[in-house]
């Protein structure tokens, strides 16, 4: 048995949350919540940009993953992951094995469970909202889609990188990514 998986999982681009989030209740399915979830990101090897090393808090667990893209198709990405107690004591770890953060992100993070599925509505500075929707296979991805009212014209397996860059934005530049301050 491996601790590696792919990953099945598209993107729908520039949604109005409000009204996914309606679609997704209508079609049946259940809100889990809304957090804050926090990451650092690390290359393991400069200038490779197909693998890397993500450490997020999603609010309810922290994990420490490694990314490795083969394409942009569904099902494109593996992913080892392993859960971690600490944010901030696991990027010193890290630190200490040689790895400096490349950046830091935050997003908003709106999840629910649709017909087995992960849908979460992700809203990250800087560009539009979008949906990405995480099933067991390529088709439990489309089933879902189809059922919020998308078909695979819809659907994109980019990473974050690849939409930041749709919208003119480098997101290695930013090495912290966070929404603006709101004034109280």
């Amino acid at each position: 048995m491996t601790a590696t998986t792919v990953e099945y999982e598209a993107k729908i681009l520039d949604v109005d949350p409000d009204a996914v989030a309606a679609r997704i209740l209508r079609a049946g399915g259940t809100e889990l919540g809304t957090s804050l979830q926090r990451r650092y990101v690390y290359d393991i090897e400069p200038g490779d940009t197909s693998r890397w090393i993500r450490l997020r808090d999603t609010g309810s667990e922290v994990t420490l993953t490694v990314k490795e893209i083969d394409s942009d198709e569904i099902g494109g990405t593996r992913e080892t992951e392993i859960a971690v107690s600490d944010l901030e004591t696991a990027n010193v770890l890290l630190g200490k094995l040689g790895y400096s953060p490349k950046g830091y992100q935050e997003n908003v993070r709106r999840s629910f469970v649709l017909a087995g599925a992960r849908v979460e509505i992700d809203a990250w500075p800087l560009i539009p909202p979008y949906v990405e929707i995480e099933a067991v296979s390529r088709a439990d991805v489309l089933r879902v889609a189809e059922l919020l009212g998308y078909g695979e014209q819809h659907l994109t397996g980019e990473n974050t990188v690849k939409v930041y860059a749709r919208h003119g934005i480098d997101l290695a530049a930013i090495p912290d990514l966070r929404f603006p301050a709101q004034d109280s």
